[in-house]
């Protein structure tokens, strides 16, 4: 029977409690397991060491964690995937994605070293891409350029939507469909899977960052990737090899959080809503950046391949980098800091801080200045939000009338 968001999200990774006797799910902290049978010892580490999602035995916690398990069955049912991987952070979700690329290849026999991104995106995962550490060779191209620049060595294209801070929206469909049999990694976590399944759409990969709004309570570091269950196969066996490993404890903690998942996305998205538009009239803000504001989504994506928003904005000020670390210091109900997703809202900067280690000239072109701040808005009251906000920005708006 298909269920809506919202029971799935309560009820997924639960389906056998009666027969176990729980109402919470188990926490399981074995870092070993008994190996009561030899012989199916050594079977159950041929199938983990393969790639398989379950063995008889979990023999190690490196190899199998029942509780991550449950978690990551419960997250794929929300993405509508065959399967979830988990990571002990985003970036490590990313990195396994890459390398299980090099996985195939050696079963295939191939060398494939080319991939095709699409700015912005996240700061750290675009500085892995341009440093060369894994030895990709990066092609930076716009969203209609991706089919004339894939060649026989594209091993895959990588995009974020909504992106990390502009808030632009890629069209996943037409960016699948030029990109055919090469793979396409979606980073999703500013959308959730509440609001978007890429994978639906045609993408191979969808990837977050579980410290945001998987989490939701900013005490949680973690990592997802949703796949087939080929892709499963070799994003465990990197995981195996690797050890980037989501403690169980995390695992208990994201899937605590899942059932409210979808109500705190909504109530977010209710309140930046809310706040755009009152920002947009503010005479200290020069744009505002929100998917689907004023002339920003001329696709219609929102609606169609997003169901909403969100609930992360960026906002410009007719001002400078001083004028925005003036507006960080005065909120009082937002705290300045990075990340996002969580119950309570936060500011940063991201051409300082999430963006700073990116190369300049890219963050130029990508829009990212000086005086851009990104808003992660939380679960309050909206209200209290923009007074907090405007209190803020006209004192920015006073301090640039005093003279000098």
């Amino acid at each position: 029977m298909a269920h809506h968001t919202h029971t799935l999200a309560t009820h997924a990774g639960r389906e056998d409690f009666r027969e176990i006797g729980v109402h919470a799910p188990p926490l399981d902290l074995s870092t070993t397991y008994p190996v009561a049978d030899l012989e199916e010892g050594r079977d159950s580490i041929d199938a983990l060491a393969g790639g398989a999602g379950q063995a008889a035995s979990p023999i190690y916690a490196r190899l199998h964690n029942p509780t991550v398990s449950r978690y990551e069955d419960a997250f794929a049912s929300l993405e509508g995937a065959e399967a979830g991987v988990a990571y002990a952070s985003g970036m490590a979700a990313i990195h396994a994605v890459l390398m299980a690329l090099r996985v195939r290849d050696l079963e295939e026999q191939k060398q494939r070293n080319h991939i095709l991104a699409i700015r912005p995106l996240y700061g750290c995962t675009d500085h892995l891409l341009s440093i060369g550490l894994l030895g990709f060779d990066v092609d930076w191209v716009a969203a209609d350029q991706v089919a004339h620049s894939i060649t026989q060595k594209t091993a895959m294209v990588l995009i974020e939507t909504p992106a990390n801070p502009t808030l632009s929206l890629v069209d996943i469909r037409q960016v699948v469909a030029q990109a055919g049999e090469v793979p396409v990694m979606v980073d999703n976590t500013f959308a959730t899977p509440i609001l978007q399944q890429p994978l639906a759409l045609g993408a191979t990969f969808s990837v977050h960052s579980g410290t945001k709004y998987l989490g939701g309570h900013g005490d949680v570091l973690a990592g997802l990737v949703a796949s087939s269950e080929f892709w499963a196969k070799r994003l465990r066996q990197v995981r195996i090899l690797t050890g980037g490993n989501l403690h169980p404890m995390a695992a208990y903690l994201l899937h605590r959080s899942l059932p409210t998942l979808p109500m705190r996305v909504e109530k977010a998205q209710a309140n930046a809503k809310d706040l755009v538009e009152r920002l947009a009239q503010h005479p200290m803000i020069k744009q505002v950046y929100y998917p689907g504001f004023g002339q920003q989504d001329p696709k219609g994506l929102v609606g169609t391949q997003m169901s909403g928003g969100g609930s992360v904005l960026a906002i410009e000020l007719h001002g400078s980098f001083a004028d925005a670390a003036h507006v960080m210091r005065k909120v009082e109900l937002f705290t300045p800091a990075v990340s996002l997703g969580s119950t309570d809202s936060l500011i940063e900067h991201p051409a300082g801080l999430t963006h700073r280690i990116v190369d300049e000239a890219a963050r130029t072109e990508d829009g990212i200045s000086e005086s851009m701040l990104r808003i992660s808005v939380g679960i309050e009251h909206a209200e209290d939000l923009w007074r907090d906000l405007q209190q803020a920005l006209d004192s920015l708006q006073l301090k640039v009338r005093q003279p000098a």
